[in-house]
């Protein structure tokens, strides 16, 4: 049991039989020093709330990586305490999608756009030569327009060639509010994520 509900039944005694809190505490074995303690931590209003904002911002981020981005912002806070906060907020990503449905909303969040260059979408493709050789294909896509800035073709793609080519076309015609990533690992790159393009 949680040391606030004890609390609160030591309460509900108190005020019920009109007794002390010696025995109030003796008749459900809680300890007088638990009950008397009163927690000194800052109010958590404002990291909850940037908890809140980064998950609706980048909705597909469990708590890790929240927490890696309050620590990058100097948020002083453990994973731990993340993790029971982005509970109490239940932000939670379901693990896997229900059967047989092709899409499950995870999150709300996502606002449909009502300009270019407002929401630009990014995904690899894949493809191979007559020689053997394996083609990726790095594609952008503005979800509103549906005007592809770049169109990329490697064989093969780091964290740095993406940032390289996503700053070319930026610096062309504009960065973008957000850019929507699937959740596989071709976009989890730190080098990607805190990299200069503002990706979302």
């Amino acid at each position: 049991m949680r040391p606030d509900r004890r609390r609160q039944l030591v309460d509900d005694v108190l005020s019920t039989w009109q007794v002390s809190i010696r025995r109030a505490c003796g008749v459900l074995r809680a300890e007088r020093s638990s009950y008397h303690y009163r927690g000194s931590r800052a109010d958590q209003a404002n990291l909850k709330k940037r908890i809140q904002e980064i998950a609706e911002t980048r909705v597909r981020y469990g708590y890790r990586w929240i927490h890696v981005l309050l620590r990058r912002e100097g948020w002083d806070v453990n994973g731990k305490h993340v993790y029971r906060l982005y509970k109490e907020l239940d932000l939670q990503l379901r693990r896997k999608p229900p059967k047989r449905r092709v899409k499950a909303k995870l999150r709300d969040g996502r606002s449909t756009e009502s300009c270019s260059n407002e929401v630009w979408a990014m995904d690899f493709v894949h493809d191979q030569l007559a020689s053997g050789s394996k083609l990726r294909i790095l594609t952008v896509v503005d979800t509103f327009s549906r005007f592809s800035p770049a169109v990329v073709p490697r064989f093969g793609f780091r964290a740095p060639d993406v940032i390289e080519a996503l700053e070319r076309v930026c610096s062309e015609v504009g960065y973008p509010a957000s850019i929507w990533v699937d959740q596989g690992s071709d976009f989890m790159s730190r080098d990607l994520i805190f990299g200069p393009t503002r990706a979302t």
